[in-house]
């Protein structure tokens, strides 16, 4: 939390600049927020920059994520600057700065026993799926490299993924999986 409270700090102009470039690229509301399961399937309000419109179509359903993903959303991800507002649930303890991403409540029920053991730890803004794959590995193997982390966690581990993390952000790697625009929906069908 303390480390997460100095980067919120140090950080502030770029995230009040951040915000003010979202509101004429893409409009508002500038943070995204969705309830996700945190430390043992707990549920929280995560925070993010918001990278994509509220289009939908005729009926009233969102369009997919390629068509709602602007120029600015897609820069926004590629350096991960819309997961800085992220550092306020981290600070909050929502969330840590290493852990399993948290993903979607709706996956709780789909999930293997193993694959349900990510949640023994506090969800991370980076983890040790982002820094071996990101988005651009199946969801087999990021739950793979969750639980890994969740039997393997210890302060120099974290600080190693801390360094990994900013070489994936520099280099822009594993974004998006191949042929999305961000990682197909886990459907439950790759459990182990």
């Amino acid at each position: 939390m303390f480390f997460a409270f100095l980067a919120f700090m140090a950080f502030w102009p770029v995230i009040l600049l951040v915000g003010i470039l979202i509101k004429f690229n893409i409009g508002s509301p500038i943070l995204f927020t969705q309830v996700r399961p945190g430390l043992n399937g707990r549920p929280f309000k995560i925070f993010k920059f918001r990278s994509m419109l509220d289009a939908a179509d005729k009926d009233g359903n969102a369009l997919s994520d390629d068509q709602r993903l602007t120029r600015f959303g897609r820069f926004l991800r590629s350096t991960s600057l819309d997961e800085l507002p992220g550092l306020y649930n981290v600070i909050k303890g929502d969330m840590s700065l290493v852990g399993p991403r948290p993903l979607l409540v709706e996956y709780l029920p789909i999930y293997s026993d193993e694959q349900a053991r990510r949640h023994n730890v506090r969800p991370g803004i980076t983890g040790w799926a982002q820094v071996n794959g990101r988005n651009a590995i199946s969801w087999d193997d990021k739950f793979k490299l969750d639980v890994w982390y969740v039997d393997n966690h210890n302060l120099w581990l974290d600080i190693k993924i801390l360094f990994l993390t900013i070489k994936k952000v520099l280099m822009r790697e594993g974004i998006s999986a191949a042929g999305e625009a961000t990682m197909p929906k886990f459907t439950g069908v790759n459990k182990s």
